[in-house]
């Protein structure tokens, strides 16, 4: 297992109007998937996936929260990762059968990529993309070209044996007047990253990759940043929940089993609620 803190680095190529990310991650992933049994093909695309939010989630320029989902007619009906501007992620993958096959058309089959952000001051909006190319680090570069017109290129690695993943981004930044020029640098720092190799992404720190990588160029490093699970449930998000539940049907399901049980779909948290913790709600709903 790897020592190294989950940690997500951006940067600036200044002079050729590109930004980039570079995201590593193991206990953060690793706690997503400890309470479920996830098949290995499954735990790797859910694991990509997980990496992918975490480049996402840096790229908004405001506090918030990001929801990726991909949905589909495979055996995946169902695999979401929310994250938000302080790196806090979560992640869950529904089957609908069995399965030992691997890769993302194999899995999810025919679907769609729905992109939800939510800022913590204004309206939530949401794009949607069709998952029609092979890889999702390829679908996710069509949504950025579909919906931001932004050339972007993503790369994702998974390590099922060290149960480690990362990702790394690079974006152009549209503030040139030359646009060929432009292009032709972020070209050639996608040629750059392409060299990455898995067991350098897992076992080398941001700073010596990115050395590697770049050290011909003038690489502006920002202050790194921690990624961590987080999951949002709670008792109160729970009697919430139930509060919407006629007082009729609450006092139906005490009788019959004594106390009112929920279950996080992501972390496999169970909260029971008795008579006495559930007694507001049936007297606020009295008169």
């Amino acid at each position: 297992m790897s020592t190294q803190p989950d940690i997500l680095h951006r940067y600036l190529f200044d002079d050729l109007h590109v930004r980039g990310e570079l995201v590593q991650l193991s206990d953060t992933y690793q706690k997503i998937i400890q309470a479920h049994e996830y098949p290995a093909g499954v735990r790797q695309l859910l694991g990509e996936l997980v990496a992918a939010t975490c480049l996402l989630t840096a790229t908004l320029k405001f506090e918030g929260e990001i929801a990726v989902q991909l949905q589909g007619d495979g055996p995946i009906g169902y695999l979401a990762v929310n994250g938000n501007h302080l790196q806090q992620m979560r992640g869950i993958a529904k089957l609908t059968e069995q399965t030992n096959k691997t890769g993302l058309r194999e899995l999810v089959g025919n679907g769609n990529m729905v992109i939800t952000i939510r800022p913590s001051k204004g309206e939530p909006y949401q794009g949607v993309v069709a998952l029609e190319k092979a890889t999702l680090a390829q679908c996710l570069a069509h949504y950025f070209e579909v919906s931001e017109q932004i050339p972007t290129k993503i790369w994702l690695f998974h390590n099922d044996q060290t149960q480690q993943v990362a990702g790394s981004l690079v974006q152009l930044l549209p503030d040139s007047e030359n646009k060929e020029q432009q292009l032709n640098d972020f070209e050639h720092l996608c040629q750059l990253t392409d060299t990455i190799k898995p067991e350098e992404v897992f076992s080398l720190d941001a700073e010596t990759l990115l050395y590697r990588l770049y050290h011909q160029e003038q690489v502006r490093l920002f202050d790194p940043q921690a990624v961590s699970y987080q999951c949002s449930c709670s008792a109160e998000k729970c009697l919430n929940a139930i509060a919407q539940i006629e007082p009729s049907e609450i006092k139906s399901i005490l009788a019959e089993q004594g106390n009112i049980s929920m279950t996080c779909d992501y972390c496999l948290t169970t909260y029971e609620f008795g008579e006495q913790q559930l007694a507001h709600l049936l007297v606020a709903t009295k008169h």
